[in-house]
This record gives C-alpha cells, structure tokens and sequence, in this order.
C-alpha cells in the first residue's frame, strides 16, 4: 500500500465499515418497509396514510460516495503532514537495507544503487510494510480483473453478480454488504467458516444466508476465465470461475461482474533487502521476532503489523506493538509481547468477536502463536442472548450468545467468544479482565447496565459464582 495510512485506512477497516453501516441501514429499512414487519413503523406519502408496499433502493454511487467523504475526514491524522508536523522526517520511497546499519531510500523511476538515493545510517529501525492479499495459483487468475481490497472500494458501480473467494472476516463482511446493497453473492469456501470455530459459522451462516448469501461448501476453484475486459466508460468485467466440489472432478462455473478474492494475506518482505541486514524472516508469513518485537537475528531492527510473523494481522494489533517498540527501542523498556491480550471482532451483523493472548515464547524466545487449551483443560460457562431482555426487546440476537472459558477447576479467564449485534462493544470487558487478571467471580459481581447485551458477560460469571453455592450447599 504506497497511500500514508495503509490498508486500514485506504482498503480496509475504514471503507469497510463505512459501507457495512450503509448495509445495516438498508436491512433495517426493509423491515419497516414490510407490511409483515413486527414494528409498528412504516411509509405514508406525504400528507396520506396509506401504507406503501416499498422496494428499498440503493444509491451504490452515493453509499461510496461517503465512504470516501469521511475516509478523507480520517486521513489528516495518518498523512505525512502530520508526521512531519511533530518532527518526523519523511522520506518517500522504497526502502532498502543495504547493510546491517543503512538502509537506502529507492524513489520513484530510480534503481538500487544510483548515485542521488538517499542512504540513511540508523542506531534503531523499525520494519512495518505491511501485508497484501494473498493470491491463489489459479489457471487463469493472475490476468483477470478480479478484486481485493485494495480495490474493492474504488468501485463506481454495483455488480449484479459477486463471487467471493474465501470465508474469513473480509469475504463474509463484504459478502453481506453486497448482498444488503443487492447483489447476488456466493461464497466459496474449501472447508468452514471462521477457521473451524463451527458453532459461530453456523450462527453467522445462517444470518447471511437470510440475507441472500449462497454458500458453496468444500469447492475447489480450477480456473477464472475473462470473459469481457473492464470497460473505458465504467462497464464491469465478466468472469467465469470453474470450480470442482469435493469428491467429484466435474467441472462447473460462475459467472460474475466481481471476483473478491479474499483468502488472507502475505507479508511485505520481500525486495528488502533484509538478507543485507541479517534479517531472519519467512517468506510469506514474515519477519522473525523475539518477546521485545526485536528480530531474533538484528537485535537493533524491530518489526510490527501484518509484516510480522504469528501475530494476528489486526490494526489494533499493530498500533500496540509500535507502543511496544517505541517503549523498548527508544526508553529502555521490556515490555513483552507475550503480555498482549488483543481482542479481534468481525462486523458482520450479528458481530463476531473473540479475545485471548495472542502469542507466546518458545525456548529460543522467540515469538509463536498462543496455542489454544483443549476442551479437557477448561471449563466454559455460556449466555444464550435469546433470553436476554435487551435482546428480546430488540427482537435481535436470537441466535447469539457469550462463551467464556477459564482454566479447569478455576476462576482465571483464558478466552471469550461473543456472538452478538455488539459484540465488539462487549469484548473489551473481558479483554480488560484477562489483563488484569480479574477473573470471573469478578466479571459476576461487576453492575451491569439494564438491559444492555452486555449483561451477558455477567450471566457467566453469575453462572461460575452459582456452581460455587451449589457445593457449599451440598457440603453443609
């Protein structure tokens, strides 16, 4: 991403949500639009009572219209201005290390080694290049006009047909949205939804499911044929997708206006020169760091966001660990990533959120992914958000529910699972808990506002605290 302010800002977080907040309206229009809707709102004409049977339209210009007016509104606070505003100087190019202590500035129409490149000397450097889409070896694909999200959102117009490749949190949320704003979505996914968090994907399933999302399981897509190139006046391309479905070799295709190919992505580290620097890192997933974000190999080179490996690709998650560089580079500290306890929320209606420590040190101390405890080494204490009253008053939520683990036979929190129209609301509580090593007798005695969902979190730690009275009641 060559824009100050990377993917979140430009082709993620910001334009997602813009549009997501658009899709929900539309969906909440067409429940008061309905002569069936449970509400008790609908349309008149002006100055008539007369109820109207209404198509809710969409304006798909004007929808990302907005989303640029306020992603602009953003962007000061991420732009170059301001860094220079506050002392930073700035260097617009490619960077490349060229020795363990220099790394030489490539701009634009220049090559590594001519003469005029800035090369910089450092004492500390921090790598943070980020991600891109990851791009499957598809016959076909790589001369295709198919999207990601980076540039998803310079769409001018609504594509009849999307075909989303993938089922993670980008392919479901924008799966929705299309689908909300009117075009016919499928999702093809090789295996389950949310990365085998099954009892979620069923719920969230189901939910874009009613919104007009087909699913096709276990498929495998064999090749992607251009049918029409995109248009000089703004036409659409069409594609063909031929795809295989498990245990039958037959051949058989989708056609679509938008191919959003959203498999995941790849680190930034190639063409770096990071070999130059001593620089351990793989090649897809990234750079190699210990406990104190340093790399495991350049203890004065640091690394954070989606350039690092077996660390969640969230921005939250990047903003905390250049609080944990700037700390440990510049003042001496030894904040630990081990330390971190990040939530991550998916905003799809309803939400999906979850939280738990992140990552861990293996014996070299070196950072690796958390594992995550067996169902033998926890015990799980759930809300059903069905009989919660804030749900029920909503008439939402039916289907969602707060799922919150701790260490067998204890108190102590290891992970929250929140199904819920606000979820990512509801998460921090317990993110804060399990940092601060409040546990869940402490989240059941916490007052909560009524009727909030949030009562939900408390449901399970009331849940903990009653099985307690049980056994002293039997002991008695």
């Amino acid at each position: 991403m060559e824009l100050a302010g990377g993917d979140c800002l430009n082709a993620g977080c910001v334009p997602s949500k813009a549009l997501l907040r658009c899709a929900k309206l539309v969906r909440e229009a067409r429940k008061a639009a309905s002569r069936q809707n449970e509400f008790g709102v609908f349309f008149t004409k002006r100055g008539e009572s007369e109820v109207l049977d209404l198509d809710v339209g969409v304006d798909f210009a004007k929808v990302m219209q907005r989303m640029r007016r306020l992603r602009s509104s953003i962007a000061p606070v991420d732009g170059h201005a301001r860094g220079v505003s506050i002392g930073s100087q700035v260097f617009q190019g490619r960077g490349v290390f060229t020795s363990p202590y220099t790394i030489e500035v490539v701009e634009d129409g220049k090559k590594l080694g001519d003469a005029n490149n800035p090369v910089l000397r450092f004492r500390k450097a921090v790598i943070a290049t980020g991600g891109r889409p990851t791009i499957p070896d598809v016959k076909g694909l790589v001369s295709a006009p198919y999207a990601t999200n980076l540039n998803l959102f310079n769409l001018q117009s609504l594509p009849e047909r999307m075909v989303v490749l993938g089922a993670g949190i980008v392919a479901l949320e924008m799966a929705q949205a299309f689908a909300a704003f009117g075009s016919k979505v499928t999702v093809l996914q090789r295996s389950k939804l949310l990365s085998g968090d099954v009892e979620a994907g069923k719920v969230i399933r189901e939910t874009l499911e009613q919104d007009g999302v087909q699913f096709l399981d276990e498929v495998i897509v064999k090749e992607v044929e251009t049918l029409r190139s995109r248009g000089s006046d703004g036409e659409l391309p069409l594609m063909r997708v031929g795809l295989t479905h498990k245990g039958n070799s037959q051949l058989t295709s989708l056609e679509c206006e938008c191919l959003l190919v959203a498999i995941g992505r790849t680190a930034n580290v190639q063409n770096m020169g990071l070999e130059s620097a001593n620089i351990s890192y793989h090649p897809t997933q990234g750079v190699l760091i210990n406990d104190y974000a340093q790399s495991i190999s350049h203890p004065n080179v640091y690394a954070v966001g989606d350039c690092v490996a077996h660390v969640p690709r969230l921005t939250h998650m990047s903003g905390e660990m250049a609080k944990v560089v700037v700390q440990n580079s510049l003042f001496g500290g030894e904040w630990r990533m081990s330390t971190l306890v990040v939530p991550a929320v998916m905003y799809t209606d309803p939400e999906y959120a979850v939280v738990r420590k992140v990552v861990t040190i293996d014996t070299n101390g070196n950072v690796v992914p958390s594992p995550k405890l067996s169902a033998e080494e926890v015990d799980v204490y759930r809300a059903e958000l069905r009989s919660n009253d804030r749900a029920i008053l909503d008439s939402s939520d039916t289907n969602g529910y707060v799922k919150i683990s701790c260490i067998k036979g204890t108190g102590t929190i290891v992970s929250c699972t929140i199904v819920s129209s606000r979820a990512g609301e509801m998460i921090n509580e317990v993110s804060l808990a399990i940092k601060n090593g409040i546990d869940i007798m402490g989240l059941g005695r916490n007052v909560h506002a009524y009727p909030t969902l949030g009562e939900g979190v408390m449901s399970c730690g009331l849940q903990f605290i009653g099985a307690r009275w049980k056994k002293m009641n039997e002991g008695g």
